[in-house]
């Protein structure tokens, strides 16, 4: 009697673990469709002559990564494989990974991934809302968002993202201004209801990104406490994708440009799509 309670009880809690996973998923798919409904439905022609009262580095980054003429989707869809960190910079421990991300500057992101294998198989998402692994698609490892600290440091990444994936969402407009740092680094600040986040753009001389970096608000370091840190990333193998120009190798991590960084994220894109509001 007792064996069979506890078969039943075991039944029960997989149950229960699968219809929570489940439940996940279609929130991830939900909020994905939310973010592809706010791509423009019918978005401006780019025009060099929309960038220039801009800084030069800023008109020279333009200029390489938008084509005269193409249409200004600012809503991405990443298809993308790598690596990814469990440990850290002497034992960065990785794990293949594949993910899809819908980005959309304006308003957020989803990184739905999955990686490792057997029993060390993880998968879940990332978002402007909450943070959520799973071990083997069963046990919930990592559940999180929603509060402040979350929320001010999804949105240095995706304002951060916008300038490898999503450069049209960085043109002029309101709460989006241009600062000259050098020669070849420009500054974009983005402000928001809530938060503005800087990100420091470096191009080379044809106005090819080279390197993202920013101050995020995070908790990634000893003590565990939020506070901005340097966080940043080396983009290359740039393609065409629709008249933009985008990166299909990005390396990132925290304490950019320090003796601490290393690059816990490693993505080799397969895929970028600007899809249509309503697909």
């Amino acid at each position: 009697m007792i064996i069979k309670l506890l078969i039943v009880i075991i039944i029960a809690a997989v149950a229960i673990l699968l219809v929570w996973r489940f439940r996940d998923h279609q929130a991830d798919a939900a909020e994905m469709r939310r973010l592809i409904s706010l791509q423009p439905t019918d978005p401006e022609s780019f025009s060099i002559s929309m960038v220039a009262d801009l800084p030069e580095p800023a008109r020279r980054y333009f200029k390489f990564t938008i084509a005269e003429g193409t249409l200004l989707s600012t809503v991405a869809k990443i298809e993308m494989t790598g690596q990814f960190s469990l440990g850290n910079k002497a034992d960065p421990n990785y794990i293949a990974m594949t993910a899809t991300q819908v980005l959309a500057p304006s308003e957020g992101f989803v990184w739905k991934m999955s990686g490792g294998k057997g029993l060390m198989r993880m998968s879940g998402s990332d978002s402007a809302h909450w943070t959520r692994f799973w071990l083997t698609g069963l046990f919930p490892v990592a559940r999180f968002g929603g509060d402040p600290d979350h929320k001010r440091s999804a949105y240095g990444r995706y304002v951060a993202e916008a300038s490898i994936w999503a450069p049209a969402a960085l043109l002029p407009g309101p709460g989006i201004r241009w600062e000259a740092l050098d020669n070849n680094s420009a500054r974009v600040i983005i402000h928001n209801d809530e938060f503005e986040q800087a990100v420091d753009v470096t191009v080379n001389e044809h106005g090819q990104p080279v390197e993202i970096q920013f101050q995020r608000w995070s908790n990634a370091n000893p003590n565990k406490v939020h506070r901005l840190q340097p966080f940043g990333a080396f983009v290359s193998d740039f393609r065409d994708v629709g008249g933009f120009q985008l990166p299909f190798h990005v390396e990132a991590g925290n304490q950019f440009g320090t003796d601490g960084y290393f690059p816990f994220f490693i993505a080799e894109v397969r895929e970028i799509q600007f899809p249509k509001a309503g697909l």
